[in-house]
């Protein structure tokens, strides 16, 4: 385990493989699970505000999901996460012309329509972050959908840490990514 200030990083983040393969798993995060994307608190007003923009990339069952329910949920235990379509997909994904759900708050982004990039939850998968008392631990989730991104990202050599390279700089600042892969290599050597 690494701590970097008030973060735990699992040995996993360092020593998996894992690049995305969306042509072979399609998508099926935005699909698979009990709950839509978590969501933390700070993000809920973005979530609010992004729906209008999104609705042109979304189906007709997507937006009235949102129209319903709103952009997110709260579940028993206190937590959000996005909102879904019948507790399936969540409401903001969006099948492109090759049949692979995508989410339509990235896609509006990478367009140039919105600053709000998608949920922080989604960006940094395969890490999960769950806070410990004063420490937020990242940890690997290992999840049969994700074959496919853990069989590429071993033929690439590519470990989990610098696959989510702009997510986790997004999340934690470069200065502390810097110093991840300054104690990476330095554990390695």
């Amino acid at each position: 385990m690494i701590q970097i200030d008030q973060t735990l990083i699992s040995d996993d983040i360092k020593e998996q493989f894992f690049v995305c393969d969306l042509d072979k798993c399609k998508g099926a995060c935005c699909v698979e699970g009990d709950l839509g994307a978590p969501l933390d608190k700070d993000e809920l007003a973005d979530m609010e505000e992004v729906i209008d923009v999104v609705k042109p990339y979304l189906s007709a069952q997507a937006i009235a999901a949102l129209e319903a329910n709103g952009a997110y949920l709260l579940d028993e235990e206190g937590d959000f996460s996005t909102t879904t379509i019948d507790n399936k997909e969540c409401a903001f994904a969006f099948y492109d012309e090759k049949e692979i759900l995508k989410c339509s708050i990235e896609q509006a982004w990478r367009d140039g329509k919105t600053s709000i990039q998608k949920p922080i939850s989604c960006h940094l998968y395969p890490i999960r972050v769950a806070k410990l008392h004063d420490f937020l631990a990242l940890n690997y989730d290992r999840w049969h959908i994700c074959s496919p991104a853990c069989e590429l990202g071993e033929k690439l050599s590519v470990p989990v840490y610098k696959f989510l390279k702009d997510p986790l700089i997004r999340r934690f600042g470069q200065d502390w990514y810097q110093r991840l892969c300054e104690e990476i290599e330095h554990t390695q050597a």
